[in-house]
């Protein structure tokens, strides 16, 4: 099948090419991402690739219709890059990597919250500058204290299992409970309790209408003064203005960020060159409580090769006429 990728890096095509060598499918690689200017590039493609800041909504997907596009393969499990209502509408297949590497996420959280505990980005600075002064740089035993996680799926309960090893008692809010989480002593709460109770917030749930913004001003407020807060999920979970005020005040002690609402126009590319315009993002980074990556939390060998061969055994289920339980339908909108 003739498939067209898009948002591709080399490592992207380094490993699509070696999980291809199972499916034969013929991929065009385009370094560009997919908007209304790019979409042409898809023409004559049956299947096109996708990754989270790729633009899927009805405009795009209706050049890709006219192009002659059926099936869109989602480099990723989250989906709210695309408009899922029009694309089944217009007959598309859509499909996802439900799960490449929760480990990769789950470890990648724990190495935010204990390199902001012990600072590790202001001491590898210090310590290149020769100053080996442990002045400003006291953390804080992580074993005893209260974790807080929300969402409790693959990932959430593995940063759960993952705190509840460093002794630490976790507590958890999810609109479905995971009844693991709870035989391993987890505690579920609602939001308003769990804020002010925990000293660590971790974010792990989906980014949905309900969701947008949970962390807001309101909730800010609810949250125990100091604690550190650590989002590997979507980035607009949280209402960056408001955690730069939090940030200000002293109320949020710390913040580890591998996601940002307003990731679209930074993340994946080198701007080490250019002067950044985002100015929001640009006063995140003058605080010395806050760490940020840039999307890596996913990045590891083993869960790319898990991206790569599940996106192409995807499409082909789709160019066999096959379902494999990896296809997004009317029950998600349901549930979104």
């Amino acid at each position: 099948m003739k498939v067209a990728v898009f948002s591709t890096k080399p490592y992207d095509r380094r490993f699509l090419e070696e999980a291809n060598k199972e499916h034969g499918h013929d991929l065009h690689f385009y370094e560009t991402r997919l908007n209304e200017e790019t979409a042409r590039l898809a023409e004559g493609h049956e299947a096109v690739t996708v990754f989270v800041n790729d633009d899927c909504r009805e405009p795009v997907l209706k050049l890709l219709q006219d192009g002659g596009t059926r099936c869109l393969a989602l480099r990723s499990a989250g989906f709210n890059h695309v408009d899922l209502a029009a694309a089944l509408k217009m007959g598309f297949t859509v499909n996802r990597v439900p799960a490449y590497s929760p480990h990769a996420v789950a470890e990648h959280t724990l190495a935010l919250c204990l390199g902001l505990n012990r600072q590790l980005h202001r001491a590898f600075n210090r310590v290149r500058e020769g100053n080996f002064a442990l002045d400003g740089l006291l953390g804080f035993d992580l074993h005893g204290k209260t974790v807080g996680i929300v969402g409790t799926g693959k990932i959430g309960a593995i940063v759960a299992h993952t705190f509840r090893g460093f002794g630490c008692k976790v507590l958890a809010y999810d609109v479905h409970k995971n009844p693991d989480c709870e035989k391993e002593g987890v505690e579920y709460l609602p939001l308003d309790e769990l804020l002010p109770r925990a000293e660590v917030l971790s974010l792990h749930c989906p980014l949905t209408p309900d969701t947008k913004h949970l962390i807001n001003q309101d909730s800010l407020k609810k949250m125990k003064m100091g604690a550190m807060l650590i989002n590997t999920s979507r980035g607009a979970l949280v209402e960056t203005k408001a955690v730069v005020e939090a940030l200000k005040t002293g109320r949020l002690g710390a913040l580890g960020l591998d996601v940002y609402e307003e990731e679209g126009d930074l993340f994946f590319e080198d701007l080490s060159n250019k002067v950044i315009q985002d100015d929001v993002f640009m006063r995140l980074l003058t605080f010395p409580n806050v760490l940020i990556t840039g999307h890596q939390a996913f990045f590891t060998k083993e869960a790319l090769q898990n991206i790569t061969s599940t996106t192409l055994g995807n499409i082909s289920a789709f160019a066999r006429g096959e379902t494999n339980g990896n296809e997004l339908s009317e029950e998600f909108l349901a549930n979104g």
